[in-house]
């Protein structure tokens, strides 16, 4: 059972990332989008007080919720997918996904998106040393050197496109400018003993402002005039193993703003076809959320054995042959049941890109591992799975 829900922001949203600010003069960042255990805490916290919870109890590990577990046991309760997106007029939604990494945007003289170019896993000339582990790298072939653009984000249908093994065209990319917009507020520093603001500890933190319909997001190059959004911005979340409130409001982020929860009438991302990418033995597998791996940046299933790099999880065994990995991030957060952070780990950050040759699984098997995510059975970290990391897509290669 899964139920999937429009979080709609009715406020500004603190969505801090792993940077410590407060000191004096310090800045704190946001970050869009934010880790999929915002969701998970904020839909927990609501369905604990929809219960009648003692939360003290309930932090303490001394009540169990029927699909929550204990903060120590997670239960049933899982997000599975978490994507920004958008509501369109009568309703209808429409997930954006972040670029992922093999995808190359290139912009013109006006910073309009030109092209979109795929890198492909290739063997290096004879003689061209590398510290890669593997026989093949991500190669962009290109006539001339041209600046990568970034900020952009897939539309439902070039993200169609590009798991059936296409390149998605410019028309099918949103600028981040059109979706959110950043307010940087200031803040005052606190002195502890009289809870007064204290001398000398001004910060200031950056706000995040969901896009409405009917606010500015462009001007028109002909017509000069203001373009209005035909949207709404939000968060498009899916739970298994649980019932989550369907209406209401949610306390949303740092300083818990605002949001309000749609149900979206089992609303899911379109499927690749898992049948054509059995039949072509090979696929590439997508991080739609950070992953965080006992490996590093190796995800986990992956055995290294005479010199390559097999993975075998869930029913799904082939050969990793390359990979283009973001800059590692750091995930942390906020533990509320102790009231401490919660320990900071290294993650492959979300649109990280695996190439698998020598396939060997069964449709219903890819399934499986795309519902799962990228967990072993044995799982070491049930609260961050329950939290929505490890996640993926997979794509046709």
């Amino acid at each position: 059972m899964t139920t999937s829900l429009f979080i709609e922001p009715l406020d500004v949203l603190f969505l801090r990332g792993n940077k410590l600010f407060g000191d004096p003069g310090s800045h704190g960042e946001s970050l869009v989008p934010p880790w999929p255990s915002v969701a998970a805490g904020a839909l927990r916290s609501r369905m604990l007080a929809d219960d009648g919870v003692d939360l003290a109890a309930f932090s303490a590990g001394k009540v169990e919720h029927p699909t929550l577990g204990t903060p120590a046991q997670p239960g049933a309760f899982a997000v599975t997918a978490f994507n920004l997106a958008r509501r369109h007029a009568g309703g209808r939604l429409e997930a954006l996904i972040a670029l992922p990494a093999d995808l190359v945007v290139t912009e013109d003289e006006v910073g309009k998106p030109v092209s979109v170019r795929a890198l492909q896993p290739t063997l290096p000339a004879s003689g061209l040393l590398s510290s890669a582990p593997f026989a093949q790298l991500p190669v962009l072939a290109e006539r001339e050197r041209n600046k990568p653009a970034s900020g952009y984000w897939l539309t439902e249908a070039g993200w169609r496109q590009y798991l059936a093994g296409q390149v998605p065209e410019p028309a099918h990319l949103v600028k981040f400018s059109t979706l959110w917009s950043i307010d940087d507020r200031v803040g005052l520093g606190l002195d502890a003993a009289s809870g007064r603001a204290a001398d000398g500890r001004l910060f200031s933190v950056q706000a995040v402002a969901m896009k409405k319909r009917g606010e500015r997001i462009g001007t028109d190059p002909e017509t000069k005039k203001t373009v209005p959004a035909d949207y709404d911005v939000g968060f498009l979340a899916t739970v298994s193993g649980a019932e989550p409130p369907t209406d209401g409001l949610l306390r949303l982020g740092g300083d818990g703003r605002a949001a309000a929860i749609h149900p979206t009438v089992d609303y899911r991302l379109p499927p690749p076809d898992y049948g054509a990418i059995v039949a072509a033995r090979r696929c590439r597998l997508v991080l739609a959320t950070p992953g965080i791996f006992e490996g590093g940046w190796l995800p986990a299933g992956i055995i290294q054995a005479d010199g390559e790099f097999r993975l075998d999880l869930h029913g799904v065994k082939g050969r990793l042959v390359c990979a283009a990995v973001p800059r590692a991030e750091v995930i942390s957060g906020w533990d509320l049941a102790r009231w401490e952070p919660k320990p900071a780990m290294r993650a492959v950050a979300a649109g990280g890109v695996y190439w698998l040759d020598q396939l060997d699984t069964t449709p219903e098997a890819l399934r499986k591992l795309a519902e799962t995510g990228l967990w072993r059975e044995s799982c070491q970290d049930a609260a961050r799975r329950a939290e929505g990391f490890n996640r993926i897509a997979i794509a046709a290669h």
